[in-house]
């Protein structure tokens, strides 16, 4: 009676749950709009402090390097740590001082005049097809008019003065304002200055909840996880940088005009992976034939191309070493349905959370073979 008692006992909890359950989904189905809008202003609200942890988690490696240098010259433990934040943050502001005063200005300048001077661009590319023979690979007519549909788009709505700031105020808006900048720059420096403690307590928590085999799987990849994360992140910065600097001399010792904004541009797009550099390059190319013709675009296209192979085959696998090791197909799967979903954001993070998908999901393929293996002996 009593064995009966409590199966009908446990059968009742879960219908209960079962239809507590029903009843969620019909309300957030019901409720979705306002509920989105509710998780959209509480992110706005937490956004500088989500802000904090992404400049923390990225100025922790050089934050380290620093200190451990600081240690080698006999400087106490805490005090170590604080100066190796405080070089950090020096050295960061004297790049964003850089940016501001140097690179922005003259990258603004040349989009302004580029746009200006696309109607006189696109006459001489006029004159200079009318002057190619009748039997060029190529039939005139067609050439003209694909150069009337890039003259009939307005690229001022585009790289405008106007919408250049635009720009600039939608990547940093999310730090819009004194106290959102003031709170994003203080939580990152604590965290970087606390992140000893920050990692035990995070440990003991996982500790308190999980068993220990547990805590060890977690463990394992939440550390894969930070080194994918990171090493793609700060590579793919680097290697852009790299690519921009070396991209933007050889245009200017092959005197293009525009030299360092389309380097800068190159630079730029290829934090993307493979799509990226696909777009600059070929942007590059139409403005070159513009501004220099033909003969100099397609000298851009092969010195960019071979720039490019240099960079996919040398540069960037000594940057990022193998610690991604994926396909192709996954890079540009991940890429594509990133993009689809979260844009440009979701176009650069794509790779690295594919990455993680991979590893979680050959680990279990391994450990379900070896288990398969075991129980067939």
């Amino acid at each position: 009676m009593e064995k009966k008692s409590k199966k009908n006992w446990t059968q009742w909890i879960y219908w209960f749950t079962f239809a507590v359950a029903v009843i969620a989904v019909y309300k957030t189905l019901d409720n979705f709009t306002d509920i989105m809008s509710w998780i959209q202003q509480l992110i706005s609200i937490i956004m500088p402090f989500l802000m904090g942890i992404l400049v923390a988690y990225l100025f922790y490696i050089p934050s380290r390097k620093f200190e451990n240098l600081y240690k080698k010259i006999r400087t106490p433990k805490r005090l170590a740590r604080v100066l190796s934040v405080f070089t950090v943050y020096i050295i960061a502001l004297l790049l964003i001082i850089l940016i501001i005063n140097v690179i922005l200005p003259a990258v603004s300048d040349s989009v302004v005049e580029l746009t200006n001077n696309i109607p006189t661009y696109y006459e001489s590319i006029i004159n200079y097809i009318n002057d190619l023979p009748d039997d060029f690979i190529i039939s005139k007519d067609v050439i003209k008019d694909a150069a009337k549909k890039v003259q009939e788009i307005d690229f001022t709505q585009f790289f405008s003065a106007e919408k250049i700031i635009e720009y600039i105020k939608g990547v940093v808006g999310i730090a819009q304002g004194l106290f959102s900048v003031f709170v994003t720059i203080i939580m990152s420096i604590y965290i970087l200055l606390e992140r000893t403690e920050i990692v035990n307590f995070m440990q003991k928590l996982a500790g308190a909840i999980f068993n220990k085999e547990t805590c060890k799987t977690l463990g394992k990849y939440f550390t894969k996880t930070n080194e994918v994360f990171f090493k793609f992140i700060s590579s793919q910065i680097l290697d852009g940088i790299v690519v921009g600097i070396i991209t933007s001399i050889a245009m200017l010792i092959m005197n293009v005009k525009y030299a360092v904004l389309l380097g800068f541009m190159i630079g730029l797009f290829n934090i993307i992976p493979y799509f990226g550099a696909i777009i600059a390059v070929g942007l590059a190319i139409l403005i070159t034939v513009f501004t220099g013709g033909i003969t100099q675009a397609i000298w851009v296209a092969v010195i960019v191309i071979i720039l490019q192979q240099i960079d996919a085959n040398i540069i960037n696998p000594k940057i990022i070493g193998d610690s991604l090791q994926l396909s192709p197909i996954l890079v540009i799967f991940a890429v594509t349905v990133g993009g689809a979903y979260f844009g440009v954001l979701g176009m650069f993070l794509g790779v690295p959370i594919i990455t993680v998908m991979k590893l979680i999901i050959c680990d279990y393929v391994d450990y379900k073979n070896s288990i398969k293996s075991i129980e067939n002996k």
